[in-house]
């Protein structure tokens, strides 16, 4: 089930105001988890585990074999009535086990239920027989995966969505090289991708007054500049020229998927500490020419490849438009997590540092130039704000001397732009001509000839 009969009662909210920080004293003892012999020992003691009994269905004591023997059961139920208990005593035993063996579960888990090939081969010659809805159906159903199908009956337990996140992280760490964690970890960016499209996700803007337990989420997965506290947190969410937004979903209401922060500005801001600084000009919102997104982090590390977070800023800016219609230019201050890395590549570990002007110049040929070796503008911010049809607009030296931004970057930081006007053509300069939209003033830096029509920019230092 993809929606939780929970999300139709009311929710209790904490009362308005600032949210009570770290319970102070002791910490609270936290239950173990079941041990393994104990969670099989519990489902095979039950009525269930006895009528699995019957069938034969007895799950082993070795951990991951015992995992193997639940998804089998799972996967011969004939009726759904008893997948939530089931799936439920897949977790248990799963979530008591240790790392290693939930790895091992996960490496034989596809090539122990591959597809079907003699019942593709019986639908494939019904389809060429009678080609009617139901030849289809049964061609359908025939090539069904069975890890999908398991994918799926796990979702019926408890907090399954959830917990099927925390196990494809379990998958995502696991060594590289395995055909079949490959064919797995596709079925569950499959599911995924179908359970968490933008339709069902909810958009809700973060503020002050949202739960404790969201805003301690904010300063938990806040992955581009941390958050030191609650003081920090109240900074970027309750003055009235910032705001805060990010998607959720239904089987998780307190859990945000992504967040975007922003900050109402007069101008294109060239560093970080135009925006977080604490003795900053609060602007009035209703007097703000710019949105500037400085910081979007994904919180689930099981939703990585899942597309959303351009549907999140498209949303964002349609919401800004219709509150602040005064709002002329939706842009980023963004980092250049790649740059050291690459600079060192091309440099050498002994290198002296390049001055100001240097690295603006050697940022705007590793954004505009540089390539992967399949053919990718190689950072991955860029690569975000610029599959998503922003234009790179400003480069700038010294914009970011916090221990990681320095580490990462040397410090440089950049604009994009979201013209609205130009973004499916930008999108298509960038894929189908694989060349960087980019302002004259970056273009120049890059070293590269200047088009007629390109924007002039902004000047950064």
């Amino acid at each position: 089930m993809l929606w939780s009969h929970a999300m139709d009662m009311p929710r209790q909210r904490p009362p308005l105001g600032p949210p009570q920080g770290p319970p102070q004293g002791p910490p609270q003892a936290v239950a173990k988890p079941l041990r393994r012999r104990g969670a099989l020992e519990l489902v095979m003691g039950s009525r269930l585990g006895k009528l699995l009994g019957r069938i034969g269905v007895a799950p082993r004591l070795a951990s991951s074999d015992g995992l193997l023997d639940l998804a089998g059961a799972l996967l011969s139920l004939r009726g759904r009535a008893s997948g939530p208990a089931l799936a439920s005593a897949f977790f248990d035993l799963y979530e008591a086990s240790d790392i290693a063996e939930r790895q091992a579960f996960l490496a034989k888990l596809h090539a122990l239920y591959p597809r079907d090939a003699a019942a593709i081969d019986l639908a494939i010659a019904r389809w060429k027989e009678a080609r009617d809805e139901s030849a289809a159906q049964a061609l359908n159903d025939a090539s069904e995966s069975p890890c999908l199908k398991l994918i799926n009956m796990l979702n019926l337990a408890p907090s399954g969505t959830m917990r099927l996140l925390a196990m494809r992280t379990d998958l995502l760490g696991t060594p590289r090289g395995n055909a079949g964690l490959k064919a797995l970890d596709a079925e569950f960016e499959a599911a995924f991708t179908a359970w968490f499209n933008a339709g069902f996700l909810e958009m809700r803007r973060i503020g002050w007054d949202s739960p404790a337990a969201v805003l301690e989420k904010i300063i938990q997965y806040e992955a581009v500049h941390s958050i030191a506290g609650w003081d920090d947190l109240r900074g970027r969410v309750e003055p009235v020229d910032r705001r805060c937004y990010g998607f959720f979903h239904p089987q998780m209401p307190d859990e945000p998927l992504i967040f975007v922060e922003v900050a109402l500005t007069s101008a294109l801001p060239g560093a970080i500490g135009d925006i977080l600084s604490k003795t900053r000009r609060t602007v009035n919102p209703r007097k703000a020419s710019h949105a500037i997104f400085y910081s979007i982090s994904n919180c689930q590390e099981g939703l990585r490849g899942i597309p959303f977070g351009n549907f999140l800023i498209k949303r964002v800016v349609g919401l800004l438009q219709a509150e602040l219609p005064q709002l002329k230019t939706f842009a980023t201050l963004s980092p250049l997590p790649g740059f050291a890395d690459w600079l060192k590549t091309e440099q050498g570990d002994k290198a002296k540092l390049p001055s100001d002007g240097q690295l603006r110049a050697l940022a705007a040929r590793y954004l505009v130039v540089a390539r992967s070796a399949r053919g990718q503008v190689i950072d991955s911010v860029a690569r975000f704000h610029l599959g998503n049809g922003a234009r790179l607009e400003a480069i700038h030296s010294g914009a970011d001397p916090s221990a990681n931004g320095l580490r990462q970057s040397h410090g440089v930081m950049v604009n994009y732009v979201y013209d609205l006007a130009e973004i499916e053509a930008n999108h298509f300069q960038l894929a189908e001509l694989g060349t960087v939209p980019a302002s004259k003033a970056v273009l120049t830096l890059a070293g590269v000839e200047v088009a007629k029509d390109a924007k002039a920019g902004k000047k950064a230092a």
